[in-house]
């Protein structure tokens, strides 16, 4: 499937015609030679008539069927492999525009969602959950781009009314896990599961006896070693900037565990909630007051 062909379609898919939405049904389905289309042949397969084609042609904005046939054979032979370049984890080519961008980030992330959603063992979430439940104490390790899903688990189980620290820093990590008790629960957060503070500090707490869970991308990592649950994300690599969409599959973690613990007493856990949510009202300007 040609994937310019694919985002130009999806943009305007919703406003397409029932019958010009057979035409584009039919061509993202398509994976032989361009040259070899024609517009009787597409016509006939997708069971509408040619000008709807040509209607449907004129919405991806080409001028008529022969210049359409000849783009997209142009780049099939011509620019193989140009998808495979990758910017800050999503794919792109010198032809894209900024008006691609909304299309292939959402996709993006979608997919990665549904590699998430693929590699979580629901067990091991109901026992992370259970485990971080029951700890007198839970440090959180993470470095750079992992910062915003660390802060996002930290904020989730202080409103819960959990004991909740991150660290970021290499020396403060190993000076916490190094203090941590067999009570306690060390969380590290790495992309790569190989960032060397983040794991440092799990194997300190993992060789004190600490309760280990790591929220990382790959199998068989660094971090994996010296974790007694994986919560393991898309499994999906890119060539360089990877944060953008591992932040994605890790926030959607995190309201994994949140939820998780949520359910494990909802009367609990919604009563401390209210109260944290009460604390900070305080702070909120009253939505009639001007400014």
């Amino acid at each position: 499937m040609n994937q310019t062909l694919k985002l130009s379609i999806q943009k305007i898919y919703p406003n397409l015609r029932r019958s010009e939405k057979k035409v584009a049904d039919y061509l993202l389905s398509y994976t032989g030679s361009y040259r070899c289309l024609t517009l009787d042949r597409i016509a006939r397969e997708s069971e509408v008539s040619q000008p709807t084609v040509l209607r449907f042609i004129r919405a991806l904005g080409y001028a008529g069927f022969k210049e359409f046939r000849y783009v997209l054979a142009e780049e099939q032979e011509e620019k193989t492999g140009a998808w495979d370049h990758i910017l800050y984890g999503f794919p792109f080519t010198e032809y894209d525009h900024v008006e691609d961008v909304p299309a292939k980030l959402i996709n993006t992330t979608i997919g990665h969602l549904k590699d998430t959603l693929r590699n979580i063992s629901p067990d091991t979430l109901k026992e992370a959950v259970q485990t971080l439940i029951h700890a007198e104490k839970i440090a959180v390790y993470y470095v750079e781009n992992s910062a915003c899903t660390a802060s996002d688990l930290v904020t989730k189980l202080l409103y819960l009314g959990m004991n909740c620290c991150a660290y970021s820093d290499y020396y403060m990590q190993n000076v916490s896990a190094g203090n941590l008790t067999e009570k306690d629960v060390a969380v590290g957060i790495s992309y790569s599961g190989n960032s060397r503070s983040t794991v440092d500090a799990m194997r300190t707490a993992h060789e004190n006896g600490v309760k280990t869970i790591s929220i990382t991308n790959f199998e068989n990592s660094l971090i994996e070693k010296y974790s007694d649950l994986v919560l393991r994300t898309s499994n999906r690599q890119h060539f360089y900037g990877d944060a953008i969409f591992s932040r994605v599959s890790q926030l959607a973690v995190v309201d994994m565990i949140y939820t998780g613990i949520m359910l494990s007493d909802y009367e609990k856990y919604t009563a401390i909630l209210d109260r944290s949510s009460r604390l900070i009202q305080a702070q909120a300007y009253p939505l009639n007051e001007d400014l």
